[in-house]
């Protein structure tokens, strides 16, 4: 694993912390990568049950590292174009869009700045949590870009239209309070690390099962018709049903007990 991000494994939860705490977590093609490499290694391990994403240093990320822009090696073209095999993502599209695709809950801690690519990469998660002094940024047209990094996959089912445009066009810095009330982040909360851990905490005490069941029935079934949103159900519910989790979270919960859940 890179240096560029950090990964702790307690009790059924992981923890990935942001760590290039001297460039404000600013992504390069380094980070870039060991963030969809973080991704996929916890997709690996059936031990895990939800995810805690943050920011070292008081930060979570200022987004894109200017130097990215200057690199000659690269094709950017063909980076842009080519999907990571099997996501449909590209590799910068990737270090968002892989917390989307995690089977888990993704919990995101956000203090500090929480720009453009930064803020990307948290709308990658389920749920977000940040700090009353938490600052944040669509901030890409600043730079003359675009927000690429699967925000139209991500923010479309947060935010309305006209809004995202007015963010993305003027790249004005918003406050946690205006960030909550526009859709951008579930809360805000003095302790938003805490606060992530407790909720991630919680995940990790129920069935797996169910847990991963209603993260893939609302990433799908919002985007879907009636009919196939229904069909999803109880596709979903039909693998679950009657299952040894199911059963155990039954018998637990009728026997007053810690249940046992298999992973």
């Amino acid at each position: 694993m890179s240096d560029r991000v950090q990964i702790e494994i307690d009790v059924h939860v992981a923890n990935v912390t942001l760590n290039r705490v001297d460039k404000l977590n600013a992504l390069d093609l380094k980070m870039f990568a060991a963030l969809a490499e973080a991704a996929d290694t916890i997709a690996e391990n059936n031990s895990v049950r939800a995810v805690v994403l943050q920011g070292a240093g008081g930060n979570f990320s200022a987004g894109i590292d200017l130097s990215v822009l200057g690199e000659s090696e690269f094709d950017f073209g063909k980076l842009l174009q080519t999907p990571v095999d099997p996501s449909p993502a590209n590799f910068f599209q990737r270090a968002a869009f892989a917390w989307r695709e995690l089977a888990v809950p993704v919990i995101c801690a956000l203090e500090g700045v929480v720009f453009g690519g930064g803020l990307q990469v948290a709308l990658g998660a389920d749920i977000r949590y940040a700090s009353p002094d938490a600052r944040f940024s669509i901030m890409e047209s600043k730079w003359g870009l675009i927000p690429d990094m699967g925000i139209s996959t991500t923010l479309r089912d947060l935010v309305a239209p006209d809004r995202v445009k007015e963010l993305a066009w003027t790249a004005r810095v918003l406050d946690s309070a205006e960030a909550m009330a526009l859709g951008l982040v579930t809360a805000v909360v003095d302790d938003p690390l805490s606060a992530s851990r407790k909720l991630a905490a919680e995940c990790a005490t129920r069935s797996p099962d169910s847990i991963r069941g209603i993260k893939s029935l609302v990433n799908q079934a919002w985007r879907l018709s009636d009919a196939e949103s229904l069909s999803l159900e109880a596709r979903i519910q039909g693998g679950i049903i009657g299952g040894e989790n199911q059963l155990e979270a039954v018998n637990a919960n009728l026997g007053k007990r810690k249940p046992d859940f298999k992973d």
